[in-house]
């Protein structure tokens, strides 16, 4: 059960990098373009909120079932500065502003790429 845990924690955390670095260009695209960020953005910027929560769910299952990140507490810092911080960014960037709104989510996706990078390093 900890083995199958911890693979698809492990595979989770590899989608986790593609669907980040891929909404990073696209919200880039929208800000330099200068267009509003379509609804297909932003419902795929919540899909990626909601494989995030599914992901440290996951990490939390393989925890209580007798695993452990290798590096330690840092990797489920990572874990919960995601969870924390992409609802925050999308909230914050709600507003009339269509171009702050693309920057705000697309380096939200950038910032946590780096956060899903160092924690697969630490994991």
């Amino acid at each position: 059960m900890e083995e199958s845990l911890a693979f698809l924690h492990a595979y989770g955390a590899r989608v986790l990098v593609a669907f980040a670095v891929l909404l990073g260009l696209w919200g880039a695209y929208h800000y330099f373009r200068n267009q509003r960020v379509s609804g297909g953005f932003r419902a795929t910027y919540l899909i990626m909120l909601g494989i995030v929560a599914v992901q440290d769910l996951l990490g939390l299952a393989a925890l209580v079932a007798g695993g452990g990140p290798r590096g330690g507490i840092l990797h489920m810092v990572y874990g919960a500065f995601a969870i924390l911080f992409l609802p925050g960014a999308y909230l914050y960037s709600r507003g009339d502003d269509h171009r702050r709104e693309a920057l705000i989510l697309a380096g939200a996706s950038w910032i946590v790429s780096i956060a899903f990078i160092r924690g697969i390093s630490t994991g």
